[in-house]
């Protein structure tokens, strides 16, 4: 026996021919601990096949299941100032500004973006949690404000899905301004007789849920999603009592009045259709109400020959 051909060799090519698997095609459900394959975690809009729990979701990702074929246009947005009050902690903000946009690909923790949902057309604007736990600056406030513009001018409803940790702390006074700013853009809206919907998703905190999260014509949450101004640790601290069970939670707030709906991802562009198009006045979606082709016209048939016509 040849060990050096017989062992050696496969051993060598093994070594070298190994091929890397990739860390990401998995997923772990928060919920469940439930491996998912990420093909089809993205296919179920990032909610776990097995127990239903609702991961988070990219503002990119969410427009591009909403709107109809995935298309839609960005709504510019005025960038603020830099940095207006050089904060730094363990980090200078604008370095926590560099990792945010290179770990996400997204300039800020806000997308504004204009389409149409089931031949509705509406302006949108989603927060990212993933961009500094979608904290409300200067920025966000510009885009509530430039998604209330545009909606006016085009009149259009506007549709809001919020995702935050509240106000950003770097930005201090200047991010609880947007509180009121985020509120009188609410208010263009509303003199202009515009639907204005929010869908709540997980965490909705702090002055967000304070302002323009909760001003809605219509509230919708996604399923277990917290919202809140003060979380739950703070607030049994602060009373030194035991706190409900699921208090905070969307199907707990639901059963108590501050929300109208609790729905699924999965059946939320549907329920936005039939909700926007009935506070627009308009009917029900047909679907599949592209018109019928045209039939091709007939040739005239030819009349049957007898015996009196000539040959």
């Amino acid at each position: 026996m040849n060990w050096i051909s017989n062992y050696v060799r496969p051993r060598i090519n093994s070594i070298f021919s190994r091929r890397e698997v990739p860390e990401n095609l998995w997923s772990k459900c928060d919920e469940c601990g439930t491996m998912l394959f990420h093909r089809e975690l993205a296919e179920n809009l990032n909610v776990c096949t097995s127990c239903g729990h609702h991961m988070a979701i990219t503002a990119r990702d969410r427009f591009a299941s909403l709107f109809d074929g995935g298309i839609f246009t960005e709504v510019d947005v005025p960038a603020p100032t830099v940095d207006p009050l050089h904060f730094r902690d363990q980090k200078k903000y604008p370095d926590r500004m560099k990792a945010a946009q290179k770990t996400t690909n997204e300039k800020e923790a806000m997308l504004v973006a204009e389409g149409e949902i089931g031949r509705t057309p509406i302006v949108a604007a989603c927060q990212d949690f993933s961009f500094m736990a979608g904290s409300m600056g200067m920025y966000v406030g510009n885009a509530i404000i430039a998604a209330a513009q545009r909606a006016v001018d085009t009149k259009r409803p506007l549709i809001l899905f919020s995702a935050a940790g509240g106000a950003r702390m770097q930005e201090g006074i200047l991010s609880l301004m947007q509180m009121p700013r985020t509120t009188v853009a609410v208010e263009m809206l509303k003199e202009a007789n515009l639907p204005y919907i929010v869908v709540l998703t997980h965490p909705t905190t702090g002055g967000v849920t304070a302002s323009y999260a909760m001003l809605g014509d219509v509230h919708i949450a996604e399923p277990n999603a917290l919202i809140c101004f003060a979380g739950p640790r703070v607030i049994e601290q602060t009373i030194r009592e035991k706190l409900p069970e699921g208090f905070q939670r969307a199907e707990y707030l639901l059963d108590h009045g501050m929300l109208d709906r609790v729905t699924p991802r999965g059946k939320m562009r549907d329920e936005l259709i039939g909700i926007t198009r009935m506070l627009l006045g308009l009917g029900p979606m047909v679907l599949a109400d592209l018109p019928a082709p045209d039939a091709p016209e007939a040739e005239p048939a030819e009349a049957p020959k007898t015996d009196a016509d000539p040959a």
